[in-house]
């Protein structure tokens, strides 16, 4: 009771202290072809006849320190290629809009430069890797699971050696560990987890921002080593029609087909499908498995935006259809196929996504209302060999914000509560796992920022899981300017989640073990510290950027998965010892040559966990990885050069010593090369591009093991520590035609 009356105090002074500001705050707009009004980032605000001003952030949005003076002043906006604006400053009761004019004299310029396909943000308190659509054209890119090749954080690899199923590492860790999102919409939980990167086709991404350490608590708990947030194009955007074909030598074909649609000034809707299919059997290294499952997706997608002078909103429904087939090749070649005698994989999905996001514009300056709902739909219907799989989750979260400032925009203050909503019915052979959350829950953040010297940003949240309790969700994250060149950053603080053993976990099912959980299953928690340092360093007159960071995952509880006790089970349990990543990494990017980007990149891991009663390394986790990437494009971009070389580490493999001797395994794995290429040419509209993956046709010998014998007590394919198949020959078109320009 006490800590409320604190709460509710402390808030009132903080929106009376609001009221008293030293500034002139407001807005500059411009009028676009169809006479809205677009923010201008950038515009110069002045005082007229003196060097003191100001510029508009992307929001358009200004602070302008008043000046003591006797005599009337005047204030003065401009940005290029408009016409000047000067208006009286006296007698200011709110914040000003100022609206500027196209000055009609000058005709349209376009300019291109060649920008950094990744970067990190320069001012943003957390350490934020943007990944812009021109960094994922460097590669076939056909889904989300495919666009970190020439990323150094992010670690792509296969499951097992059957279903295609991949999943992401980042600081060291499982997937599992970062909060994956849709536009800041918490997404792909649960029955997704093992499947959800191939949900998101390529040529649907405006961009991917990977986040390391814990992130803001506005998006909720779960973030343990960090967040993956993907921007889908917009409505809005230029693509009248962009259509995008690919094949691969080895039989894979996919189409998409995106287009918007102005409806009206303040309407704008998109369409976006996709469709891919797999129907080539391949087995190069003979043990009599498909290398690569067969499968179909169908994948559709439309959304809506409005926007008016007060609001903004946008709402969309999305709908994937999947059959995904895996196991020996004779499995499908059989009319009749007859599951005791050939082993085969076959996985269904039905997935609905609904989402809308509303924001409301208040009169002062730098506030706002924000609602997010999300519903989630997702039924799998599977069978792997002898296992029968089947799954459906309803998921549904909602997110209500106000944010505002105290004082003046340096000091923002964000507030909200949220709920969450997952209902699992699951179903192993004989075995029925279903279990219901409520999750509702609280937060409040405070940033403080002295522009490009220093930012902090502090949040608390507290939720209640009516399975597991109360908790709470403490985060800092501090940004230092050292200097114009140096940012220095660092983060702590805490995230948790639920397990869902069997749906993250679907690749141990195409192994002859069964699972056998021992105890309750607490939730997962643990606490992430990190540091980073930026240099900026000019080389002949070029921008060379260093990037060195450490972080450090401390687990207080954990879920594990124990396939080393014997033969038989997977033992699951929770943590009794301790369980910890070191991650260390370092980065630097440079032009080499005009138009030659060179990324070179370095990281170490030491994960250890505890198994049983010893403290291990965690398996299938490289020790080590290298990075190098070259991309070069010609004078006027009219060709793309683009080559990605990953030296891999060696990682532990999970003992095999209680097997039989001809099925028993190395206790490491050795180190190998990925090599990847593209090259790519342009027109005004058309796009061609060439490429090849895994180019020195590296693969892991024998990837399953007691392939011999499926239906045997040893055959396990999920001890997967490098790549199924072999060298891939891609080649692809995009077209783009752009809306005219009104």
């Amino acid at each position: 009771m006490k800590i409320k009356i604190i709460y509710l105090i402390l808030l009132t002074a903080i929106f009376n202290f609001a009221s008293f500001s030293q500034t002139v705050q407001g807005y500059v707009y411009g009028l676009d072809a169809e006479k809205q009004k677009i923010p201008l980032p950038g515009a110069n605000i002045f005082w007229a006849g003196t060097t003191s001003g100001t510029a508009a952030n992307q929001e358009g949005y200004f602070e302008l320190n008043r000046i003591d003076s006797d005599i009337h002043i005047d204030i003065v906006a401009s940005f290029v290629g408009y016409r000047n604006d000067t208006l009286c400053p006296d007698h200011i009761q709110g914040p000003l809009e100022i609206v500027l004019t196209e000055n009609a004299m000058l005709k349209e310029v376009e300019i291109a430069e060649r920008t950094p396909g990744a970067h990190i943000s320069r001012f943003d308190p957390v350490v934020t890797q943007n990944i812009t659509l021109g960094e994922l054209k460097k590669a076939a890119c056909c889904n989300l699971s495919e666009s970190f090749e020439t990323n150094a954080s992010v670690d792509v690899n296969y499951s097992d050696a059957i279903t295609g199923a991949k999943q992401i590492k980042l600081l060291g860790l499982a997937g599992k560990y970062s909060q994956l999102q849709t536009e800041n919409i918490p997404n792909f939980q649960g029955l997704a987890s093992s499947y959800g990167l191939t949900y998101v086709p390529g040529s649907w991404m405006e961009s991917i921002q990977v986040s390391k350490g814990t992130s803001s608590v506005k998006n909720g708990y779960e973030s343990v080593t960090g967040q993956i947030n993907v921007e889908y194009k917009k409505p809005e955007n230029k693509e009248k029609l962009f259509v995008n074909l690919y094949a691969n030598h080895a039989g894979r074909l996919e189409g998409n087909i995106n287009s918007s649609i102005r409806v009206s000034p303040k309407w704008n809707t998109a369409v976006f499908g996709h469709i891919s299919n797999q129907s080539t059997k391949v087995d190069h290294n003979g043990d009599k498995f498909l290398d690569d499952p067969l499968f179909t997706q169908i994948n559709l997608f439309n959304r809506w935006n409005y926007r008016s002078e007060k609001m903004e909103g946008m709402f969309g429904i999305k709908f994937l259809n999947e059959d995904r087939k895996g196991g020996q090749v004779d499995y499908y070649a059989a009319k009749e196929p007859v599951s005791d005698s050939l082993y085969g994989t076959e996985i269904k999905t039905n997935r609905l996504e609904a989402f809308s996001k509303t924001g409301f514009f208040l009169n002062r300056p730098e506030s706002s209302i924000g609602w997010i709902n999300s519903y989630i739909y997702h039924d799998m219907n599977s069978f792997f060999g002898l296992n029968d799989y089947k799954g459906k989750q309803h998921h549904y979260y909602t997110n209500l914000m106000f944010q505002t400032y105290i004082s003046n925009t340096a000091h923002t203050l964000t507030t909200g509560v949220s709920y969450v909503f997952d209902a699992f019915d699951e179903t192993l052979n004989d075995s029925t796992f279903a279990r219901t959350e409520h999750v509702p829950g609280a937060f409040v953040e405070y940033s403080w920022t002295i522009p490009e010297k220093l930012t902090i940003l502090a949040g608390l949240r507290g939720d209640y899981d009516n399975i597991q309790g109360f908790f709470f969700t403490p985060r800092l994250h501090v940004r230092y300017g050292i200097s114009e060149h140096t940012v220095l950053r660092a983060s702590a603080g805490r995230g948790s989640r639920s397990a869902s053993v069997i749906a993250e976990n679907l690749s141990l099912l195409t192994t002859s073990r069964r699972f056998l959980i021992t105890e309750k299953l607490k939730m997962e928690q643990a606490w992430n510290y990190g540091i980073n340092l930026t240099r900026y360093i000019d080389i002949l007159g070029k921008e060379m950027t260093v990037n060195a960071e450490f972080y450090r995952t401390d687990f207080t509880n954990q879920v594990i998965i124990d396939k080393e006790q014997d033969i038989h089970h997977i033992y699951v349990y929770n943590l009794d010892g301790k369980s910890f990543a070191n991650a260390f990494q370092v980065e630097v990017k440079y032009e080499l040559i005009r138009q030659m980007d060179v990324t070179a990149a370095f990281r170490y891991n030491d994960v250890k966990m505890t198994i049983g009663d010893e403290l291990q390394s965690e398996p299938l986790v490289n020790k080590y990885k290298g990075l190098l990437s070259v991309s070069y494009a010609t004078n006027l971009r009219k060709w793309q050069f683009d080559v990605t070389g990953q030296l891999n580490g060696y990682s532990r493999i999970p003992s095999t010593e209680l097997l039989p001797v001809e099925y028993r395994r190395p206790d490491y794995s050795p180190v190998y090369t990925i090599l990847n290429a593209q090259v790519t040419k342009f027109y005004k509209k058309w796009e061609i591009y060439l490429g090849g993956e895994n180019l020195l046709n590296y693969t892991q010998h024998h990837p399953i093991i007691a392939a011999d014998d499926p239906f045997g007590p040893y055959f396990d394919a999920s001890n997967i520590w490098g790549p199924v198949s072999g060298v891939k020959i891609y080649a692809g078109v995009r077209f783009l035609l752009k809306h005219d320009k009104l």
